[in-house]
């Protein structure tokens, strides 16, 4: 996790005129009207809630969202991995992310809404977190990243994975979170992304990042989902309230399409009035926040082979580096690390490795999900 921003993200609540459409908290008890409060019946007595873990109150307010939440969020907490699996050890976590998050970047509580041990313990963070997941209607407003805090449930987990892989306690924990999480806010497994989708950090980590792959079926098989059911590209719905690697992506391509905007991984004004001229002149509905919609995204992204160059391969080099591939460079020239990085990436998305990046293989590049993905391998 990335901690260099201030807690409360205006810019989310700010979105379409929606600085105020948030519901105060007074503690942990939460001022939502009767109809929010509505029981579900979910079990979620294996969660350990801010109660149980005696955390600290929070030192502000804090709020309900009334934007949809539309997505999860999956960190890695860049602790040590320790193999201390116990309960004490989760809860001494939870502890010491509060405070860091507290005393070290004055929020006002915990940034994300739920951990994960490396012993498989899942804890609230965020205080409210758990009666929202209960209600299942609006999440709390959170600290986890920036742009997405206020419809992004995000989930912490102990540990740092850029070249190990969590342990299995955990990873069946996240999965048995996630589903629980798609089926109280109706959400699916396509819609879990990694925190550098978002942001720009080195989180989730490159080994954590590539079982995210895995970890999505899993959680598609907990909730029934049908293939038939999954879009054929969910892609990353970047929007002008983020910066992350993609953002970068993004301004490649907008400059290989004439545009004049900088390549600097930030969703600036040039950017938002690129993405947003692009919209128009390809028919596509014009977002007032400039969101990278599905139509955007594949009209965008032009498909490459081996004889391609520029701004769209340097644009594939950038991200597959950020990703990982220590071996590819920005060359701008589509050569043969490039092509073997692209095949792995498509091996480990289920999609044909031919070395080519069609749409497809653009939005698995850029941090979205492919049906084909969801298939058991």
């Amino acid at each position: 996790m990335h901690f260099d921003h201030p807690e409360l993200d205006r810019r989310t609540l700010l979105r379409a005129g929606l600085g105020a459409a948030t519901v105060a908290v007074v503690g942990t008890q939460l001022a939502t009207p009767a109809s929010a409060r509505a029981a579900s019946g979910a079990d979620l007595d294996w969660i350990i809630g801010c109660d149980e873990w005696d955390a600290r109150p929070p030192a502000d307010p804090l709020s309900v969202s009334e934007i949809a939440t539309n997505k999860i969020i999956v960190h890695h907490m860049a602790f040590p991995n320790v193999t201390d699996y116990s309960r004490e050890q989760a809860v001494k976590l939870a502890r010491d992310c509060q405070d860091l998050h507290m005393d070290g970047n004055g929020w006002s509580d915990t940034g994300q809404h739920f951990t994960v041990s490396r012993g498989g313990y899942v804890l609230e963070g965020r205080h409210g977190s758990l009666e929202r997941l209960a209600a299942g209607d609006r999440q709390m407003v959170s600290a986890h990243c920036p742009g997405e805090n206020g419809r992004a449930i995000g989930i912490e987990n102990e540990g740092t994975y850029v070249d190990e892989t969590p342990p299995e306690a955990l990873l069946d924990s996240l999965v048995r979170l996630c589903a629980t999480i798609g089926r109280q806010y109706g959400l699916h497994a396509h819609d879990i992304f990694g925190h550098w989708d978002f942001r720009t950090t080195a989180c989730p980590g490159t080994a954590f990042y590539r079982q995210f792959p895995e970890l999505r079926r899993r959680v598609a098989r907990e909730l029934g989902t049908s293939l038939g059911d999954v879009p054929a590209r969910r892609w990353p719905d970047l929007w002008r309230f983020v910066s992350s690697p993609s953002v970068r992506v993004v301004q490649y391509l907008l400059t290989h399409r004439g545009y004049a905007v900088p390549v600097n991984s930030t969703f600036d004004t040039a950017t938002v009035a690129a993405v947003q001229d692009w919209q128009a002149r390809n028919g596509i509905p014009v977002d007032v926040d400039a969101t990278l919609t599905t139509p955007t995204w594949e009209t965008l992204a032009p498909e490459l082979d081996r004889d391609a160059s520029g701004a769209p391969v340097s644009a594939v080099q950038f991200i597959l580096n950020w990703k990982g591939y220590a071996d590819v460079a920005v060359t701008g020239e589509f050569d043969h690390a490039t092509r073997r990085a692209v095949q792995d990436v498509q091996r480990l998305h289920g999609l044909p490795p031919n070395g080519k990046v069609g749409t497809s293989t653009w939005c698995a590049i850029v941090g979205g999900v492919v049906r084909q993905s969801l298939r058991r391998p």
